[in-house]
């Protein structure tokens, strides 16, 4: 097992499918050695999310509670909604050697950064723009007021795509998931992560 396991950062703008990517990959890669951390949401349910493993679905009362007393890694809002990462649930399987994917806004993402310089941030990009609409009209979960707010905030994230240290285009489900696995395994094998074995065979 790896000295100490790597914090992975997961962030595209809405319609790029980093949730479909997410659940191809724990189909097909899914191991004892990864989790996704699961964020606390003010917003509702979207048909299909379910509750405690899509997000935590809680109010604006409960999120500032726990905003006030540090339990967040990071925060942030977005479209009105408030969005945080746990904190104590990422730190605590670090530790234990295990990879924690945390799928972000870029505002959480470079917070994160921030106070953890060891993370490893991945950026999921649409094959176009065109293709990043069709998506978000086809989701028919939203109104159109809302699905125009979303592809404008989208093209300022997409700006935000070369402070990232890996970017995956997903074109193609398949492709762009055996494209994140690579990064997680090559940061799985860096010599960092791996001081105890060489150290035991290296004498």
């Amino acid at each position: 097992m790896i000295d100490k396991g790597s914090l992975i950062i997961l962030s595209g703008p809405s319609g790029t499918g980093k949730g479909t990517l997410l659940a191809e990959f724990k189909k097909v890669y899914g191991s004892e050695s990864i989790v996704y951390s699961v964020s606390d949401t003010t917003r509702a349910p979207r048909p299909g999310e379910i509750p405690d493993v899509s997000y935590h679905y809680i109010t604006n009362e409960e999120f500032n509670i726990k905003k006030e007393n540090g339990g967040y890694l990071e925060y942030a809002s977005f479209c009105e909604n408030q969005y945080g990462t746990p904190k104590k649930f990422v730190l605590d399987n670090l530790e234990k050697g295990i990879d924690v994917v945390l799928e972000i806004e870029t505002v959480g993402a470079r917070k994160v950064k921030e106070s953890y310089p060891d993370a490893v941030m991945v950026f999921i990009l649409p094959p176009s723009l065109d293709e990043l609409k069709r998506r978000l009209i086809g989701r028919a979960t939203e109104s159109m007021e809302i699905i125009e707010k979303r592809f404008e905030a989208a093209k300022e994230e997409l700006k935000l795509a070369p402070l990232y240290d890996y970017v995956v285009v997903n074109d193609s489900i398949e492709k762009a998931t055996y494209e994140f696995y690579s990064v997680i395994t090559a940061e799985r094998l860096k010599t960092k992560n791996n001081k105890k074995i060489i150290s035991e065979v290296c004498k």
